[in-house]
């Protein structure tokens, strides 16, 4: 790590940081976007519903347990940029094989460190997302502000066919093979996979634009819609597919993007929120059963509760400011969550939402059975 390195960080409305580059030596640019969680930065990284964006860890020390190759959340860190308090200088942790700083290196990934994070996140909180860029080789605040302002909007920004796998492929189950789930990669994280497989699913991961004839030939026990990036909105396409799905009556879960694409395939509008729920400890009250669950967020789009048609219920809302948390259908087995149940990284009060979904399959097949 080069202490003496400099870097600055310039918001779209002329806000300006100055620090010290770890990571990565040049330019990135992105939505500027704050994480509450107090560990999980690999997860972080690696979580493709970051693509687009510039996040910046309110937790004041990042990197104390280093990196390693088993807590990765998909192929590589999505992140455009990485914005800390202190990165640690040290890994010290049995499983860690790299720093934070190399593996930002490695896949150049640009950071900035030694910046008050305390008044970026109050700022943001404030004035709402907006558009960043970091920069260690042109310290010129005018000049990086020009190139911000010339960068992309969130809004309207179709970020799934960006991060999603190039072809289908397999997630084996953990014993004998009890159901058989398609999942749609709109940015899946590899822990949802293993969610599924330990319940005994196989599931057949497919990139975001597959059509729902070739599902169909899959004979799917059920239907996954997973995270991602973007707005929900531009995916217009996309729910029309999904909407040919749920003529079938075949069970489907969608968790975050997957959510709003559910959300808009019965009619429901979405919109952008101010700053975005990301963290690991969003309250949650789950109106079926009244029970109140910490929950882990990333998301800065949300569906319209007054948009909601006659057939999907609310399920789930959080209780930070009420937004939509969770819907079902009343009549297909159907339902979805806005945040994340794989918990990778946050708090596993939501796993029982995979078994959810493995019930649902069950009365599905035996009443096909009947």
């Amino acid at each position: 790590m080069n202490l003496s390195k400099k870097a600055i960080l310039v918001l779209e409305d002329g806000r300006t940081f100055r620090g010290e580059s770890f990571g990565a030596d040049g330019e990135s640019f992105g939505e500027m976007v704050f994480n509450t969680s107090m560990s999980g930065y690999q997860e972080i990284l690696t979580d493709p519903s970051y693509a687009g964006q510039i996040v910046c860890m309110t937790y004041p020390q990042i990197g104390n347990y280093g990196v390693n190759p088993e807590d990765v959340e998909s192929r590589r860190p999505w992140v455009e940029g990485f914005v800390v308090r202190e990165a640690s200088k040290k890994a010290s942790n049995w499983r860690s094989t790299e720093t934070l700083d190399s593996y930002l290196k490695r896949h150049n990934i640009v950071g900035i460190e030694q910046i008050d994070t305390r008044a970026l996140v109050r700022h943001i909180r404030d004035k709402g997302a907006m558009r960043a860029g970091i920069s260690s080789i042109d310290l010129d605040e005018k000049k990086l502000l020009e190139k911000v302002l010339a960068s992309p909007v969130m809004t309207d920004r179709e970020l799934a066919g960006d991060v999603t796998a190039a072809k289908l492929y397999e997630h084996a189950p953990v014993g004998e093979e009890k159901f058989h789930i398609v999942a749609y990669d709109f940015g899946v994280k590899t822990n949802s996979l293993r969610e599924f497989a330990k319940l005994g699913c196989r599931i057949t991961v497919v990139p975001a634009e597959t059509s729902a004839d070739e599902v169909l030939k899959m004979r799917p026990d059920g239907i996954f819609l997973s995270n991602g990036p973007g707005d929900p909105a531009s995916m217009k396409k996309t729910v029309d597919e999904i909407k040919k799905l749920t003529e079938l009556k075949v069970p489907m879960f969608g968790i975050c993007l997957g959510h709003q694409i559910i959300g808009q395939t019965f009619g429901s509008k979405t919109y952008k929120l101010k700053y975005g729920h990301r963290g690991g400890n969003q309250p949650i009250k789950d109106l079926t059963t009244g029970k109140i669950e910490i929950a882990s967020h990333n998301h800065g789009f949300a569906v319209e509760a007054e948009s909601l048609p006659a057939e999907l219920e609310l399920t789930h809302i959080n209780l930070n400011d009420n937004t939509v948390a969770g819907l079902r259908h009343k009549r297909l087995p159907i339902f979805s969550v806005q945040y994340h149940p794989e918990s990778a990284p946050g708090p596993h009060d939501s796993e029982y939402l995979f078994k959810r979904f493995i019930e649902l399959m069950t009365e599905n097949t035996k009443g096909a059975a009947n």
